[in-house]
């Protein structure tokens, strides 16, 4: 079988690399660590699997609201990067950042402070740090590829599209929908979905498909519901977690990033482990027994 070094590299991200696959693409998630769009030096054992592995099992449980880029986790890939590496579909990417939120929290709160809304969009007065919103909102943004994503209204939203107001509409419905069925779930399983963005592209036929990661701790805010208490920030299962350490070190924001100590290392695996058996009902070493991957 043809290994990664005999591909093509298309694309290096902050933690995930891109390579041809014939026709298809080869998504492989490193163990690479972000916060404020730098990347740290430490890389935190694992999570790279975990990110495959759940955004498997969401492709699987959505894939009836939203076609998505899955081909193959298996069969097809590299046995190398077996457990951590999709076979997916090409796409024209939508230069979008689909961002869904059901309760209100990080720059959300602290815009509704200011403003009384989130991104534009006007809420209900009194509401507390952590709390459910009335319903989810959709908040789009830009997609830089240096520096800092650019919050937009759906005009906005519309205007980056070249006008077609359908596929932002199409954008919008379809990103609450899936996060409304995520959110389902994960509350059966213990875990409040507090927030999440999406990617989407578009295919051969023009078909909306959702792609790159979904709903993985990099991607989303996971809440314990056991825990939960309005009124304050709420412990979580997601990159938080090193993104509280990072904002406590001194670190300036600014390129290059800190090391992470060990044991925010030791945590941060621990919590993204946890998040994958609580969701998926399975261990992590499950799914890297059924995609392959090396022992």
């Amino acid at each position: 079988m043809t290994g990664v070094a005999d591909l093509p590299l298309i694309a290096s991200g902050k933690v995930r690399e891109m390579y041809q696959l014939g026709e298809e693409i080869l998504m492989v998630a490193s163990d690479r660590v972000s916060t404020y769009d730098v990347v740290h030096p430490t890389p935190v054992p694992g999570k790279g699997e975990v990110l495959t592995g759940l955004s498997v099992f969401w492709f699987e449980l959505t894939q009836a609201i939203v076609p998505n880029h899955l081909i193959s986790y298996g069969d097809g890939v590299p046995e190398e990067v077996r457990g951590r590496a999709l076979a997916v579909r090409r796409l024209e990417m939508v230069p979008i950042e689909c961002v869904v939120r059901g309760y209100i929290t990080g720059s959300g709160w602290s815009d509704y402070q200011r403003t009384g809304a989130v991104c534009g969009i006007e809420l209900p007065s009194g509401l507390l740090e952590s709390e459910q919103l009335p319903e989810p909102i959709f908040t789009p943004s830009t997609k830089a590829n240096l520096g800092h994503d650019e919050n937009i209204d759906l005009d906005g939203m519309v205007g980056v599209l070249d006008g077609d107001r359908a596929l932002a509409e199409r954008l919008r419905a379809v990103s609450i929908a899936v996060y409304s069925a995520a959110a389902e779930h994960a509350r059966d399983r213990g875990i409040i979905l507090a927030d999440t963005k999406f990617e989407f592209g578009l295919d051969e036929d023009g078909t909306l498909t959702l792609a790159d990661e979904v709903l993985t701790p990099d991607s989303s805010r996971f809440w314990p519901a056991d825990g939960y208490r309005p009124g304050r920030p709420q412990p979580s299962f997601d990159k938080q977690y090193v993104r509280n350490w990072a904002a406590a070190s001194g670190w300036d924001k600014a390129p290059p990033a800190p090391a992470i100590p060990g044991a925010v290392v030791e945590r941060t695996q621990a919590l993204y482990r946890e998040a994958y058996a609580r969701i998926t009902g399975e261990s992590l070493e499950a799914w890297l027994e059924r995609s392959g991957a090396p022992s």
